[in-house]
């Protein structure tokens, strides 16, 4: 019973009831079990084949859980019948409620066996950990900043918790108060109404996909969540780290890692073994479930079991960053932003690890927005670069591989597959981002960092710049001393040109001292 106190961190933002304080013994109340067993015997016993028959059932079920209709979002009934009535064609729409809806409720009715499983599940893992390996919990519980930690769930427990949000039944009572954003789906579906934007219906698309695809075949893998902290005294850490100052990136004398620049093409569709960068809100999915529709928010819809982790993950601090691994994507897409189109079915090859998990590996991280020129200053080059490496080093956090105490003890051939993080809306620079992003790859010691440039006009130098710099086998500490001082003088006001610009000229390998000097002239004697 060692995942009883996790269960118990959680179980306020679960809609089921436990029935003992004792054992993994959950239930959905009585009124909700017979109401979902009308559900699953179709549209013929229940009446439920339409959108406003759909909001009413929402309705009920809400009621028998006790939450006020207040809670639900202004335009939640208007934005459910509009997408069942109108945007879906006669054929989906007697297709979903004749066998996709029916099969959800009765995979919402496995819920609490699921997670009774998933708990008992866990403590073997707890039990089984290997000797002089920390004995980690993996349970579903509150990960709460400042508490590294890591959730397996399985794939059919994340679809049957989703179905929870499609009915949006998930209690919202305090999760303002614990830093954590909406996970129904109400507010998603009232933006349909009134100012109708094409793009929100296409991200709802994407998700009615998604339970079409699970509920004709479920995926049997798994997915973990994990929560990672660079700790800020050494004291509490179990690998003697602790948060890097400009010094500890000034004195590194790690070569840069391997540079690719790629003009086109998408961070997701990679296909070496990498780490791939969510831009992401400091809330984990940014406004996925309301009107986003970039970077961090298209990634949550092509693969939606991403948006489990807002159920159970707080808003990251400066020193966390979030690796999700294992998540299936289930559709197709073309556009950006307005733009935004769903295209159809994705069937995902990745290869699946050792611990069942497909090889898709995220990391959420949360650039610093809207600095203007403060984004030059010392401490917000440390903040960003720490946020990166945080994300991209195997050390910080407190999986069964991260038992060495240097990265250099588990370097492996995994990249960093990236972009233009923090550039967008954040308004970050993008040419101090890329830079930024080189050293906490190289100080992680990933073997490489592919990068997109998405067309930016200010990165057309950029394979150039790299080059020229790999080209003089600088290190981190090289690199690093270059981007202070550039920034130093930018923030005084004596440069106002980018870094890129600032540095050709300069690009020189760093002076090097009279002792080295002479080291050199000796040797070109011999």
């Amino acid at each position: 019973m060692e995942n009883l106190d996790s269960l118990n961190s959680i179980l306020p933002f679960l809609p089921i009831v436990s029935l003992s304080s004792t054992s993994y013994d959950l239930s959905w109340p009585d009124t909700i079990i017979e109401a979902l067993k009308s559900l699953s015997k179709g549209p013929d016993h229940n009446g439920v084949d339409s959108g406003e028959v759909l909001f009413c059932t929402i309705s009920n079920l809400r009621n028998c859980l006790g939450y006020p209709s207040s809670e639900l979002s202004p335009g939640t009934e208007e934005g459910y019948t509009l997408f069942f009535n109108e945007l879906m064609s006669p054929v989906e729409s007697r297709k979903w409620f004749r066998e996709i809806f029916p099969a959800l409720a009765t995979l919402m009715l496995k819920l609490p066996s699921l997670l009774e499983a998933h708990y008992r599940d866990a403590d073997e893992i707890h039990r089984g950990a290997k000797e002089g390996y920390p004995k980690i919990r993996t349970g579903l519980r509150m990960l709460n900043p400042q508490e590294s930690g890591t959730v397996f769930l399985s794939q059919e427990l994340i679809g049957a918790l989703l179905a929870c949000s499609f009915f949006c039944i998930f209690p919202t009572v305090n999760r303002h108060a614990k830093l954590l954003r909406r996970i129904n789906f109400d507010f998603l579906f009232a933006n349909l109404h009134p100012s109708y934007k094409p793009y929100q219906e296409q991200k709802i698309r994407c998700l009615v996909h998604y339970f079409e695809r699970i509920l004709e075949c479920m995926p049997m893998y798994c997915v973990s969540f994990e929560r990672k902290v660079i700790p800020m005294a050494v004291e509490t850490s179990p690998f003697g780290l602790s948060y890097p100052e400009a010094e500890f990136w000034s004195k590194s004398t790690i070569p840069l890692c391997q540079f690719e620049v790629f003009l086109s093409g998408l961070i997701e569709e990679q296909t070496r073994e990498a780490l791939e960068v969510d831009f992401a809100n400091k809330f984990i999915g940014g406004a996925a479930m309301g009107r986003g529709c970039v970077q961090e928010e298209i990634r949550f819809m092509i693969n939606p079991e991403l948006i489990i982790g807002i159920l159970f993950l707080p808003c990251m601090d400066a020193n966390e960053a979030i690796e999700i691994v294992g998540t299936e994507r289930f559709s197709n897409y073309t556009g950006y932003g307005d733009a935004f189109l769903f295209s159809g079915d994705c069937s995902d090859n990745k290869l699946i690890d050792c611990m069942g998990r497909r090889k898709t590996r995220i990391i959420a991280m949360d650039a610093s927005p809207r600095l203007g020129i403060k984004q030059f200053r010392i401490e917000h080059l440390v903040r960003e670069v720490n946020k990166a490496w945080c994300g991209f080093s195997r050390l910080v956090g407190n999986s069964h591989d991260k038992h060495s105490h240097r990265d250099s003890d588990v370097k492996d051939d995994v990249g960093i597959a990236t972009g233009n993080w923090g550039c967008g809306s954040f308004g970050g620079d993008p040419e101090l981002k890329v830079m930024i992003q080189w050293l906490a790859a190289s100080q992680a010691l990933r073997p490489f960092i592919s990068y997109y440039t998405f067309g930016h006009e200010s990165l057309q130098n950029l394979e150039q710049v790299s080059c020229l710099i790999q080209s003089h086998g600088w290190t981190v500490g090289d690199l690093w001393n270059m981007l202070a001082e550039y920034s130093s003088q930018r923030v005084n006001g004596k440069t106002r040109v980018g870094f890129f610009t600032w540095l050709l000229p300069s690009s020189a390998p760093p002076r090097m001292t009279k002792k080295e000097k002479w080291r050199k002239k000796k040797k070109d004697k011999l």
